[in-house]
């Protein structure tokens, strides 16, 4: 009863902070937001009994993407003239996305159940299955991991590169 508790406040925070992201003006306002989102499901996969999956979730996202998120804004120098000018056109589609987003949510409540039966999950068998996910981690989806780090990097690169040209045509 008391982690069904702590699931909802959890969500309700990250639910809210994922609005704030998307409902900000300041990029690093917004960065912030993230930061808390994904703190909450750090905090719901330790309700879960998953704290390989939470250290992750710290370390991977909070500590590296929105680092080089926030890195990428402070080095780009976003203004907040190109971004109201990029979004003011679809303001009327993404409130009335969000409405109907809202309303089947709404629905889906209402008609399913907001229990979860909860596992009979002993210590070894989490402990096991950390080992697994450290495994497939590193193993067959390790292709796909050292991808995404290289893409991340030329993307860093690309940026720095953007904006030193741009630099040099501005003359400063």
């Amino acid at each position: 009863m008391i982690e069904q508790i702590f699931f909802y406040i959890f969500a309700i925070i990250a639910v809210v902070s994922a609005i704030a992201v998307v409902t900000s003006k300041s990029p690093i306002h917004s960065a912030i937001a993230l930061i808390i989102t994904l703190l909450q499901v750090a905090a719901i996969f330790i309700l879960l009994r998953s704290p390989f999956l939470a250290a992750v979730q710290v370390f991977v996202y909070v500590g590296a993407v929105v680092v080089l998120f926030l890195f990428a804004v402070m080095l780009l120098d976003l203004g907040g003239e190109k971004i109201k000018e990029q979004f003011h056109q679809q303001t009327v589609l993404g409130v009335i996305s969000s409405v109907g987003l809202f309303v089947v949510l709404l629905f889906m409540l209402s008609r399913g159940s907001l229990t979860a039966p909860t596992g009979g999950y002993t210590e070894a068998v989490l402990a096991k299955n950390t080992e697994v996910i450290g495994k497939v981690l590193f193993t067959k989806y390790i292709y796909p991991f050292e991808v995404v780090s290289l893409l991340l990097l030329v993307a860093l690169v690309g940026a720095v590169v953007l904006v030193l040209n741009q630099k040099g045509k501005d003359g400063v």
